[in-house]
């Protein structure tokens, strides 16, 4: 009863997004991390892919001949969340240094800002979807 509950919210989708910003974050704090190393070659979670994938997900979980569970979220997205498979960034935004490294910090930490407005949005909309979830249970409407 509860699990069909729930995947009538948007929940498992928050939950995808709110694990790709956790893992874009651990990504992107190595890069400023790695500031300093000689060589260090930016790396990135694709924002691109996850929200291609994501937008496929929502649309198998709204046709009429396929339910889509948590599992089979997970499983749709495991390679860019779960795999956390970060890799060089093709045409990085900043510029290449003597030393072949291209982190540029102003734009790491604008991307880091970024991402972490979006993971606090995800959450902020998660609690409010368990609020409405909690009250319609509770039958205080």
């Amino acid at each position: 009863m509860y699990s069909t509950l729930f995947k009538s919210t948007t929940i498992p989708v928050l939950q995808q997004a709110i694990a790709f910003n956790q893992a874009r974050h651990v990504v992107l704090a190595g890069n400023i991390a790695n500031m300093d190393t000689p060589g260090y070659l930016v790396r990135d979670l694709s924002v691109e892919d996850f929200q291609h994938q994501l937008k496929e997900m929502i649309e198998r979980r709204h046709s009429p001949q396929e339910s889509v569970s948590a599992a089979v979220v997970r499983n749709s997205l495991a390679g860019t969340t779960g795999g956390n498979k970060a890799e060089e960034v093709r045409e990085p935004k900043t510029i290449l240094h003597h030393d072949k490294s291209n982190v540029g910090v102003e734009y790491q930490v604008t991307e880091m800002v970024k991402n972490q407005m979006q993971h606090n949005m995800a959450l902020t909309i998660m609690n409010n979807q368990l609020r409405l979830l909690e009250t319609a249970i509770s039958e205080r409407l």
